[in-house]
């Protein structure tokens, strides 16, 4: 069995209320619940504005014979499991789909974005 003690990145599962679903890439997640932007003027920097923001686990799946699209975009209330290389767990829970799937049909993918309320996003 081959050592993966300092694997950090690469392969990763992710599944949704126990259904796995397959990852074609650009797997990201942000359990983040405030975004915070500079506010300078013409003599410094003043301070900061800080605005809550939708923590969220975005990925790129691929569009298997038996999934339906319309089933992932009317997804809400679910929990989102993710798998990491690193052996790290993200769950991301009471999750709603956003913004309206689109398959690209030259490789059978498309994007899906889960976001929630403050703290859905845990890392373990």
């Amino acid at each position: 069995m081959a050592d993966t003690t300092n694997r950090l990145a690469g392969v990763a599962y992710l599944s949704v209320d126990g259904q796995s679903y397959m990852l074609s890439g650009d797997l990201s997640y942000s359990p983040g619940s405030i975004k915070r932007e500079s506010l300078s003027g013409q003599d410094s920097v003043h301070g900061y504005s800080e605005m809550p923001t939708a923590p969220f686990i975005a990925g790129t799946l691929r569009d298997s014979g038996q999934l339906t699209v319309a089933s992932i975009n009317q997804m809400t209330n679910v929990t989102v499991t993710l798998e990491l290389a690193n052996g790290k767990t993200v769950i991301g829970r009471n999750m709603w789909t956003v913004e309206a799937q689109e398959v690209k049909t030259q490789e059978a993918t498309f994007e899906v974005r889960f976001e929630g309320l403050s703290g859905s996003v845990t890392e373990a």
